[in-house]
């Protein structure tokens, strides 16, 4: 008898081991959930700041450590997520997440709107876009993304015309009429605003143009912001499978705060949109 009440109490400890290890792993795993790290492009005093923001909130309110990982091109946030180097990353719209997942096999979403930032067509050299001379060299982006969203800024500024059927991805060949004759110049994204004084005018994301200091007063055209604005909202991206994640979750609305859309407008007036509440018409 006195053997099986040992036999009995042996049990009943290796049971308690096996379910405090259990826990205690448990516990862990929650734990490694609450520390996030966000790939981003941008790592201006701006950005910066309200990243510090969205860690403060984030902290404060869901106990979630936010840390930014800066990258330092477009090339390689989506790529880092995708492979788990991250847990999600903030620099893209909707349009170039589309083209990056359908040309990388990749499943990444979107799980909530950040900004929109209307890009820009700048000079140096002109005034406005009606003193552009004839044959004058533009420089655009070349990821198909962005040079869509550049072609688009030209159309619209009344430089070029699209082929009918011309989707949301436009490339040089679906232009009909170029009535200045322009030399619509392709090259990365990060190399448009360093080449200004080369070319007659550049159309530069945000990005970069703020990266470059370039000045308001050489801006000679801004991008509209309606409803065909809606893919060029930036968005905060995780992959397919941790859409749901709480901890990811709550990120998101620690971004999406009025304290966030105070510090857009301390550091970018009106060049930045809010877009988690933005009506577009």
């Amino acid at each position: 008898m006195h053997k099986k009440r040992n036999w009995t109490i042996g049990i009943i400890i290796a049971v308690v081991v096996v379910i405090g290890a259990y826990f205690s792993f448990f516990h862990h795993s929650q734990t490694s959930q609450k520390t996030v790290t966000v790939g981003v492009v941008d790592s201006s005093k701006a950005d910066v700041a309200i990243w510090k923001q969205v860690a403060k909130t984030a902290k404060e309110k869901y106990g979630i450590t936010v840390k930014t990982k800066t990258f330092t091109d477009y090339n390689q946030p989506n790529k880092a997520l995708k492979n788990g180097d991250i847990d999600l990353n903030a620099f893209q719209h909707q349009a170039f997440l589309d083209e990056w997942n359908k040309a990388n096999k990749g499943n990444l979403v979107s799980i909530g709107k950040t900004v929109i930032a209307p890009i820009r067509l700048f000079s140096t050299k002109y005034k406005s876009i009606n003193d552009l001379p004839d044959g004058a060299t533009i420089a655009v982006p070349n990821d198909a993304t962005n040079e869509s969203r550049a072609l688009y800024v030209l159309k619209n500024a009344g430089l070029i015309t699209f082929k009918k059927g011309t989707g949301k991805l436009a490339t040089i060949s679906d232009i009909k009429t170029n009535k200045k004759n322009l030399n619509i110049k392709e090259m990365d994204a990060s190399q448009t605003a360093r080449t200004l004084d080369d070319v007659d005018a550049a159309v530069v994301n945000n990005t970069y143009a703020n990266a470059a200091k370039l000045s308001s007063k050489d801006v000679i055209y801004t991008e509209p912001v309606n409803k065909d604005s809606e893919q060029w909202i930036n968005i905060i991206v995780a992959r397919k499978q941790d859409k749901n994640n709480q901890a990811y979750k709550d990120v998101v609305k620690a971004y999406q705060t009025a304290a966030v859309k105070k510090l857009y407008q301390k550091y970018y007036g009106d060049t930045e949109k809010t877009a988690w509440d933005l009506n577009l018409k």
